[in-house]
């Protein structure tokens, strides 16, 4: 770590900071912040997917899960795309209209996985004519011939949610599944070398830290290796009797300093699944002092005020979502008049 001395190494230690009931955390998100500082100097990535990298439903919005916390409402603000000629040819007109990729995902079977299979043959092709980044949500992926055609049709990322929590298979997402399956999962997606990109959701268990911890501690411990960990927080559905409750930004900033303390080398971001509303402006300068190197949709306000406490701090700003890996940078760069249009007064 570049001689950056971490006073938190130990899981008690990690623990410990989760249980820590007081106010002041501000040491804590120092020595995070040193440690990013470190590896990867004053540069934030800023990642605005906007049209150029559309979410796609290929179940349009239909889901046999019905989660709790999302109850399908993420599937409505997707493209539904429901045939495999729709797929390629939506893509195909997308890469010639300007897009640079498309996240494929979709609502999950009753075995937690999404039904990308049949998909993957005009995904194939689509990689073979352009150079479109196609990331792609798998769900609970659980079987061989999907991770296969997932590594012969070229796609660049899995979008992996990793989740260490028994109640949370059960009592969120309606899941007649265990740990062991998320392990299975990840396993056959390493057999065939995919690009995994965790997800970690802060909160998940009713907007409360519950098994974050063991998440990361099994992505440590499985030798995903992963170039790029995604940290999102649980935005409280509505119509829910108050079952949830917003995660606290300081509650997320711990993790993400966690994570920044486990992963010294691995670019972290802050994705957009997060609380809005109120909380959004504390969580993304949190995030940001917490040790984060990406953050997806920032509020102008976020970086201008994080410019002044950092005057060295240095952005730069991409047509993507914040999971495209760096080699795709000169593709995916967003020029002055479109960083313009987005943060007209940024300063």
């Amino acid at each position: 770590m570049n001689n950056i001395k971490n006073k938190y190494e130990k899981w008690n230690d990690f623990k410990a900071v989760l249980d820590d009931n007081s106010n002041n955390i501000e040491p804590f998100l120092s020595n995070a912040q040193k440690i990013k500082k470190a590896n990867f100097g004053n540069l934030i990535r800023v990642y605005i997917p906007g049209t150029k990298f559309p979410a796609i439903s290929i179940t349009g919005d239909k889901c046999e899960l019905n989660c709790e916390h999302c109850n399908r409402k993420y599937l409505r603000g997707m493209k539904p795309v429901l045939s495999e000629k729709e797929l390629e040819k939506f893509l195909i007109e997308h890469y010639n209209e300007g897009g640079v990729g498309a996240l494929i995902s979709g609502g999950s079977l009753a075995d937690g996985s999404v039904p990308l299979n049949k998909y993957l043959d005009s995904i194939q092709k689509v990689k073979e004519e352009t150079e479109l980044i196609i990331n792609t949500h798998t769900g609970l992926l659980n079987d061989e011939e999907t991770a296969k055609k997932l590594a012969k049709a070229g796609v660049d990322i899995i979008s992996f949610d990793i989740n260490m929590d028994q109640q949370i298979i059960k009592d969120i997402y309606h899941l007649n599944k265990n740990l062991k399956d998320y392990k299975k999962a990840i396993d056959l997606l390493k057999q065939y070398k995919l690009n995994i990109v965790p997800h970690v959701c802060i909160g998940l268990y009713y907007g409360s830290i519950h098994k974050e911890l063991e998440s990361l501690k099994f992505i440590k411990k499985s030798n995903i290796n992963p170039s790029l960990i995604v940290l999102i927080a649980l935005i409280p559905p509505n119509k829910s009797n108050n079952k949830f409750k917003t995660p606290s930004p300081r509650d997320i900033a711990k993790v993400i300093g966690i994570t920044r303390m486990m992963f010294p080398n691995t670019e972290i971001s802050l994705g957009c699944m997060r609380p809005r509303k109120k909380a959004r402006y504390s969580i993304e300068m949190n995030a940001l002092k917490a040790g984060v190197n990406r953050i997806e949709m920032p509020l102008r306000k976020t970086l201008n005020e994080f410019k002044k406490k950092n005057p060295n701090a240095e952005f730069q700003f991409f047509s993507a979502c914040c999971a495209v890996p760096v080699k795709f940078e000169d593709q995916i760069k967003m020029n002055k008049a479109e960083i313009k249009q987005r943060y007209k007064n940024l300063n």
